[in-house]
């Protein structure tokens, strides 16, 4: 009896009525994004059909654009898929309305049917009710920079799967030029190569080809070059030099190209010379950029970020075409070193800490902090001492991402702040670890029976 009455009371009590959310955009619009058509979702009270779908041709996307200003929308929450996203964002971008470009991770839908025309949908409720957050995009200017850079990897890479190919070739025909010098793309490997093609096959003259200052002498490639030369094998060997040297001179395009964007940017505020001594300059190397890639950084930033260890005028150049000077859209340091994927992303349920892994982001930045961290392992700076404690300490992974942490925040401190890199800074802080390392050798002492005794040197 007693549960039968519990039951009545249960179905007897009022159900709750849930509120809808307050809309703080109430001129919101959602869109889907697809390679051959896109679903667009307006306010349910501006039209009948609060959905339409439309083509992505230039004139289907104006018509798009045209409706949503007639429904009166001011601002748009679309998906970042792929590239298709871009010209839809120019469009609208152009139009002056509120364009939100979102992770497609943070509006994944409720379990249920998923459709285009239910995705538009609910991206439009997400956006009204303001649960959607814009992904950060530099300005134009940076954006075409960006652009043009990203095309260069992509020839970087070509021209290296052509370079594979010369390799492979040379291999079948056992000649081992590849194993012999270190870089085969060079002065003395690209000499060879097109003596080779010309017809010689005398291993002494090739050898004789070699630059003064290769490590091998000409009796070890002579021998390297004694080989089957085959006629197929010469034919791949003539197509891949040929297209290796292609991709090469669109590279130097590419240079130009970009050498001709960064001198349009305008001066950045200069800062106060650095405390230390200037860095050494040093001749590009074989994928780098060919002209004074340096000096129009320090122009447009306004300080020279290449005084810091680790970071060369190509890490700049990335934080420059990745996020350009203007920093206003990160609050501070650890925001932007979040934003980058290099802090803990802490899990805690219950007062308990289930997980402080760093958030798998793809950031062409963040990799290339990462590689200037682990170059300070030879460095004699301070932040060369301080990574190689943490690597003894956290091991070498942990020990990477941290540092990258720690360049991220002293490149966002100098860009905001105009302030040249200073490492006397730091002197504090080697101070209280020096006075750590005394105390723990003192206890260690005491622990042992041993007392130590300083010595003063003159």
């Amino acid at each position: 009896m007693g549960k039968a009455k519990r039951k009545q009371k249960t179905r007897r009590a009022p159900a709750a009525v849930l509120e809808p959310r307050p809309r703080l955009e109430p001129n919101a619009a959602g869109v889907d994004i697809g390679a051959t058509e896109i679903y667009v979702a307006v306010p349910p009270e501006r039209e009948e059909r609060a959905v339409r779908r439309f083509e992505t041709f230039t004139a289907d996307l104006l018509a798009a654009a045209d409706w949503l200003e007639r429904c009166g929308v001011t601002t748009v929450a679309m998906e970042s898929t792929g590239v298709y996203w871009i010209p839809l964002f120019q469009i609208l971008e152009a139009r002056g309305l509120k364009v939100c470009l979102v992770n497609a991770r943070h509006v994944k839908h409720v379990p249920g049917r998923k459709t285009d025309v239910c995705d538009c949908q609910w991206l439009q409720y997400l956006h009204s009710v303001g649960l959607l957050r814009a992904s950060f995009r530099p300005e134009g200017e940076i954006c075409a920079a960006r652009s043009v850079m990203r095309h260069r990897e992509s020839l970087v890479g070509m021209a290296a799967v052509h370079l594979q190919h010369v390799q492979k070739a040379l291999d079948q025909m056992n000649l081992q030029l590849h194993h012999v010098l270190s870089d085969i793309s060079g002065q003395t490997g690209m000499a060879i190569l097109d003596a080779i093609l010309a017809g010689e096959r005398d291993p002494r003259k090739l050898a004789k080809l070699r630059h003064a200052r290769v490590h091998a002498d000409e009796r070890t490639i002579a021998k390297a070059l004694t080989g089957d030369y085959r006629r197929e094998h010469l034919f791949a060997l003539q197509q891949s030099v040929t297209a290796y040297r292609h991709y090469q001179e669109l590279l130097r395009a590419c240079d130009e190209e970009i050498e001709a964007m960064l001198e349009e940017f305008s001066d950045g505020e200069p800062a106060a010379p650095a405390a230390g001594e200037p860095k050494r300059e040093r001749a590009p190397r074989r994928n780098e950029l060919r002209f004074d890639l340096q000096g129009h950084l320090h122009r447009i930033f306004g300080v020279d970020l290449t005084q810091i260890p680790g970071i060369n005028a190509q890490t700049a150049h990335t934080l420059l075409t990745e996020v350009g000077r203007d920093f206003s859209a990160f609050r501070s340091g650890p925001a932007f070193a979040s934003w980058l994927g290099l802090c803990p992303d802490n899990r805690v349920s219950g007062g308990k800490v289930l997980s402080a892994r760093t958030r798998k982001v793809k950031s062409r930045l963040a990799r290339a902090l990462r590689l200037s961290a682990q170059s300070l392992y030879a460095s004699k700076s301070w932040l060369g001492a301080h990574f190689r404690r943490m690597r003894a300490k956290l091991g070498a992974p942990k020990a990477i991402t941290a540092m990258a942490h720690k360049l991220a925040r002293i490149l966002y401190h100098m860009i905001t702040t105009r302030q040249a890199y200073d490492e006397t800074v730091f002197a504090q802080e080697e101070l209280q670890h020096q006075q750590r390392s005394r105390k723990r050798l003192e206890q260690q002492a005491r622990a042992l029976g041993l007392q130590l005794v300083a010595i003063t040197t003159t």
